[in-house]
Formats: C-alpha cells, sequence, structure tokens
C-alpha cells in the first residue's frame, strides 16, 4: 500500500505568541509537527506495518520543516518531499494545488492528512487537495480499517460517530483520539538523519506562478482583547434583559 501523509510545521502549543509590527516573531519559537498531522503519521506507520508498503511525507514550507519531516521519518516514514521555494508558498489554495502537485510524482492509493493545522484551523487545504486529485475524501477520522480496496472509517459527527465506507484511493483526515503517536526511537532517529529529503521548487513541479496564486490575503493579525472580569447584572428582570442587550449590541457588538 503506498500512503501519502501531508504534514505541516507548526508552533508548539505552549509556545507564547510575540507580534512585531503586525508579523508573528519565530525567533527562539519551539516548532512541531501540527498535532493533527502526528495522527495521520502514526496512523500511516501503523498501515504500513499491517499491510506493507511505502510512506511518504508531503511538506510545503520553509527549510526549517526537515526536522519535522526527520522527527516523522523516525517514527517510520520512508521518504519525504520538502516544498521549500517561496514561490510555492500561499494560502491554502496555494498549499492544496502544491501538494497536488506534488502527490502526482509518486503513486499512491491512500493520502492521510491532518483534520486542521493548531496555527491557522482552517481545515481546508486536505479537502482542497481531495477535490484536486479528484479522490473522495473522508474528514474527522477516529478510527480506521483498511481491508483490500474497501476504507471503513469512523468519523466525529458533533458529538456523535458516523461510520463511513469508501473504495481506495481516497484520503481521510485526522482527528483527536484516532491513535496515540510513538515516540521515535533511537534507532529510527539514526536512520532518519542519513535519509535524503527531495526538495521541490516551482519549476520542477512544472506550475506555474499565475496558477497557484493565493486567492485571500491577510490584510491584519492581532492579538484577541484581554479578558475582562465578568459581571453582573443589576435591577429587575427587565432592567437586566436591557442592559444585556445594550452591552451585546453596542459594547461587544456580536449581535447587529
Amino acid at each position: 500500500m503506498n500512503i501519502l501523509v501531508c504534514l505541516k510545521q507548526t508552533f508548539d502549543t505552549e509556545e507564547r505568541i510575540v507580534l512585531k509590527d503586525g508579523r508573528i516573531q519565530e525567533d527562539g519559537v519551539k516548532f512541531v509537527i501540527n498535532p493533527y498531522d502526528e495522527y495521520a503519521v502514526e496512523e500511516a506507520v501503523r498501515l504500513k506495518e499491517q499491510h506493507g508498503g511505502q510512506v511518504t511525507l508531503l511538506c510545503v514550507g520553509p527549510s526549517r520543516c526537515e526536522e519535522a519531516l526527520r522527527t516523522a521519518l523516525a517514527m517510520g516514514a520512508d521518504e519525504a518531499l520538502l516544498a521549500d521555494d517561496p514561490a510555492l508558498w500561499g494560502d491554502e489554495y496555494t498549499v492544496a494545488k502544491v501538494l497536488a502537485a506534488m502527490a502526482r510524482t509518486r503513486p499512491f492509493d491512500l493520502i492521510l492528512a491532518g483534520s486542521q493545522a493548531v496555527d491557522d484551523g482552517s481545515g481546508q487545504v486536505a479537502i482542497r487537495l481531495a477535490e484536486e486529485l479528484d479522490i473522495p475524501h473522508i474528514g474527522t477520522v477516529l478510527k480506521l480499517e483498511v481491508a483490500g480496496q474497501q476504507v471503513t472509517a469512523h468519523r466525529d459527527a458533533e458529538g456523535d460517530v458516523e461510520v463511513v465506507r469508501g473504495q481506495l484511493p481516497l484520503l481521510v483526515t485526522a482527528q483527536q483520539g484516532l491513535n496515540e503517536p510513538r515516540y521515535p526511537s533511537l534507532l529510527g532517529i539514526r536512520r532518519a538523519s542519513k535519509k535524503e529529503i527531495e526538495h521541490h521548487t516551482l519549476a520542477s513541479l512544472g506550475l506555474q506562478a499565475e496558477d497557484i496564486r493565493p486567492r485571500t490575503e491577510v490584510i491584519s493579525t492581532y492579538l484577541p482583547p484581554a479578558k475582562q472580569a465578568g459581571r453582573i447584572l443589576q435591577g429587575d428582570l427587565a432592567q437586566q434583559v436591557e442592559e444585556l442587550v445594550h452591552a451585546l449590541c453596542d459594547v461587544e457588538k456580536v449581535v447587529g
């Protein structure tokens, strides 16, 4: 079984976010594999152990992403591809286009990805990738079984569980609870350090800049306001309701 895993490197969730001139500062920050992608890596390695085959990692990002890729290689993945050409970076539309081009360089039966990234939380890239490759997808999976060409997935459905069946090839996104990611062994770390990572550029993937041009633009980035102390509404019920409506409409502006 040939399995592709989409991987993103993100801030460690324990890191403090610092903004300067509207940009997130990366100096001295610890980066890790996006936690949801880590579930995808673990599931791919488990499936390889059960059925045999090859696990290939796909990543779009700067050269520092090599650290995350080598961690995933140490977990049991076989090879890694990194699109570290800045011309290939952009929004979710761009990344899905680039991942699709990378995926087409390898045979695949199954693609695994995290349900979302903990930094932007858009949950778009993997689903867009499935559309680009014209294959079905099953999202937020908590349990995955593969038997021949048939896939049975138990997925999170707003607090309930939905059982979905599909045929390979398809794409699956991993949700927390799918598995417990392993720690890389010392032997795995040594092997991973010796593996070559395949680097890709705009030219090597045969893409045109206009075809992958971002469709969205970040206008501003800012931290949420500091939390204020709670307030107890005063007066009788009618006065409390009036005060609440005023707060929601005119102060917090969460109701139009």
